[in-house]
């Protein structure tokens, strides 16, 4: 799965992109974030709960519960404000 990550979230995480293999179970954007958010440190502190983000899978906007797979595009970014 490639991770693209948006505005303050790349600097907060150190990078604007990274690829990752699914392990078996996760199979949602939760899960996705939650496997991110195990990796501690910048992570946690980017994706915690308490955070406003968005995400897109393939370029569509997803719920927690919509479904992901090896091969997705998953995007991460704050929520767009402004005028």
């Amino acid at each position: 799965m490639k991770i693209l990550y948006f505005a303050w979230l790349r600097t907060t995480i150190g990078c604007a992109e990274e690829e990752i293999t699914l392990p078996d179970g996760v199979v949602t954007v939760a899960n996705v974030l939650d496997l991110l958010r195990e990796k501690g440190g910048a992570y946690a502190a980017a994706l915690g709960e308490d955070k406003v983000i968005r995400i897109a899978v393939n370029q569509e906007y997803a719920n927690m519960d919509d479904p992901v797979k090896q091969g997705d595009e998953f995007a991460i970014f704050p929520p767009v404000t402004g005028g």
